[in-house]
């Protein structure tokens, strides 16, 4: 595959929309639309995405039992989503700052220990180069309503039976549910 050019389709608040205009292996032209949070790609070097974008808060709660999972309105497809806590690093902010920040701000909930970070990933690698890495660790407190007006999310603290039968019937995020799927195998 041979990238071509890029054209910028659309510039919006907190997204762009790209077309990659490309060869594939066998010489035909194709194009392939993505979205980034970087508003000026110009080529391949700046697809490649050298920062985190976003943390995401995989949390338990102090005696291991049990795991931190929002039940969030997501817009886009217009239904109730289970995940974890995540949101967008903000300029300056360190992923350990923006984690317990976001953890705050979603949930109520105070970090208390960070026993692991696990490396970069993509949010959604089919039409975004948006990276996050994942925070693992404990929380506790008292929940307490998003200070978002933007975010509908119902925070809750689940056992691993209870999320085997969530699983089983309700929409969840990707990494969320191959996370919970695992933990509440173990």
């Amino acid at each position: 595959m041979k990238l071509e050019h890029i054209s910028k389709k659309e510039q919006g608040e907190f997204i762009t929309r790209y077309d990659l205009h490309y060869r594939t292996e066998d010489d035909q032209p194709k194009i392939y639309e993505i979205i980034s949070r970087n508003p000026d790609i110009k080529d391949i070097s700046d697809i490649n995405n050298d920062k985190i974008d976003a943390v995401v808060m995989i949390m338990h709660d102090e005696t291991g039992e049990k795991i931190l999972i929002d039940k969030e309105f997501r817009l886009a497809p217009g239904a109730w989503v289970y995940g974890f806590p995540a949101g967008l690093m903000e300029p300056g902010e360190s992923p350990e700052e923006c984690a317990r920040r976001e953890l705050k701000e979603e949930t109520g909930l105070d970090i208390t220990s960070i026993d692991d970070w696990i490396g970069e990933s993509y949010s959604a690698v089919g039409f975004s180069n948006e990276k996050n890495v994942c925070c693992v660790g404990k929380a506790k407190g008292e929940f307490a309503k998003s200070n978002s007006n933007v975010e509908e999310i119902v925070p809750g603290w689940y056992t691993k039976a209870e999320v085997r039968e969530l699983l089983k019937t309700q929409p969840f995020a990707a990494r969320t549910q191959a996370y919970c799927y695992l933990w509440s195998r173990e």
